[in-house]
């Protein structure tokens, strides 16, 4: 990697000043009509999520990453920037909740990489006021790149030419999305429904697409130069060693970055369905990342055949790092919300029931025998039993969250999901045999 290259490329923080105002259908939309033009798209997401790069992944035709100063640290923040301005035509990155909420927020990636942002206003129930939202944003915190704003929700082109009046000349009007069934995304209680659950998300996208094209300003913002980063150089920790991955509706919680640094330390992944496969491939080490464990209760309990190959691995003192959903999986048993238990794993002894609200939601960094680890946790059960706690993690923001991390042989189960690359050694001693 030479470093003394700067790569130049149209880029775009697609922000909010609060969840749910659409970022992730703009982000989308906006994704999905340029690769439509033959454009190479890179979406990032800002902050640690993974229901919504599902979404964007399908929009842009590309494997979306994270961006976060935190977790994925500023060093491979600007190396993943870097590299997607040498490959793309266009690179979007969407925010996480409101602008400047949490520490690192959106506002601060978008300062530290002078990415322009382009906030997404529900403007469904005002009109002038939206103008004084949008001044709010683009004058709150001094040296942000703010670029301009794009109504959402907007009930007719009237009501768009009335958000665009009220706004001053050094707010850039971006355009209007329409209010319309046919272009929301569904959700549920983690965030947005799977992508490979939708079966009409393509024409919901292409909808989205169109409706931008036909309301907004839509031509590419001016590029914007980022530096090369310091080389990294990855030692193959894990050359020879086939690492089996579950990926299917149940656990699909899976960072690119983390297939990505396996795949540099040297590892073979080998994709498996704890749902429908009979056995495991022929591997030496296993990853359960999180999901939804829950919506698939029955199937997961009367697949037989898995549980005795899982149980198998673990009691050959072979590797298994469960994450979240992938935990609940190897406990003796899980409940759903409507109260229906389903028998798990049984490779650690206790219990978990899903809630109706949110139990943890914080970054978290946590001291492991082999090195430290950061990541998140954001899930809706509590566990119940006795269980083999090796560490504990911190919250970098002061929140009380902090998540156990289990270990029984070589069985490392926590309810945090890992960010492999910020400590890939560590992520090598945890998978290797």
């Amino acid at each position: 990697m030479n470093s003394t290259r700067v790569h130049q490329c149209p880029a775009l923080l697609i922000a909010a000043p609060a969840s749910g105002q659409g970022k992730t259908t703009v982000t989308a939309a906006l994704a999905r009509l340029y690769s439509r033009q033959g454009k190479r798209v890179q979406v990032f997401k800002c902050g640690p999520d993974f229901l919504d790069p599902m979404i964007l992944a399908r929009a842009s035709g590309q494997p979306v990453y994270q961006l976060d100063l935190w977790m994925v640290g500023e060093a491979e923040s600007q190396r993943l920037l870097w590299q997607a301005a040498g490959e793309a035509d266009l690179i979007l990155i969407e925010g996480v909740m409101g602008l400047f909420d949490g520490s690192p927020s959106a506002a601060d990636l978008s300062r530290h990489f002078k990415v322009p942002v382009m906030a997404v206003i529900d403007a469904s129930a005002m009109a002038q006021t939206f103008a004084a939202v949008a001044h709010g944003l683009a004058t709150f915190q001094a040296g942000l790149p703010f670029s301009g704003v794009l109504g959402n929700r907007v009930g007719s082109v009237r009501h768009g030419q009335i958000l665009a009046d009220a706004l001053p000349e050094s707010i850039r009007w971006y355009g209007a999305l329409p209010r319309s069934a046919e272009i929301e995304l569904p959700s549920r209680h983690l965030g947005l429904v799977q992508a490979n659950e939708l079966t009409d998300l393509d024409a919901r996208l292409d909808a989205a697409a169109d409706a931008l094209a036909s309301s907004a300003q839509v031509e590419l913002p001016p590029a914007i130069s980022f530096a090369a980063p310091v080389a990294r150089a990855i030692e193959p920790l894990l050359a020879g060693v086939r690492i089996a991955v579950a990926r299917d509706a149940a656990f699909a919680f899976i960072y690119q970055a983390n297939l990505d640094l396996l795949r540099e330390l040297g590892a073979t992944l080998c994709f498996f369905s704890p749902l429908d496969d009979g056995a495991l491939p022929q591997v030496d080490s296993l990853y359960l990342p999180g999901g939804y464990p829950e919506l698939h209760l029955a199937q997961l309990a009367t697949n037989a055949g898995m549980a005795a190959a899982i149980r198998q691995h673990h009691g050959a003192g072979k590797p298994i790092l469960a994450e979240c959903g992938g935990m609940l999986y190897v406990l003796e048993s899980l409940t759903d919300q409507q109260g229906e238990t389903g028998a798990m794993l049984g490779l650690l002894d206790a219990r978990a029931a899903m809630q109706p609200r949110l139990t943890a939601l914080a970054l978290q960094e946590v001291e492991l025998p082999e090195g430290l680890l950061r990541g998140h946790t954001f899930h809706h059960s509590t566990i119940k039993g006795e269980l083999p706690e090796v560490a504990r993690g911190e919250c970098p923001n002061y929140r009380r969250t902090r998540e156990s991390v289990y270990r029984q042989g070589r069985l490392t189960a926590s309810y945090i999901h890992f960010y492999f690359a910020s400590n890939p050694r560590a992520v090598a001693e945890i998978f290797r045999p």
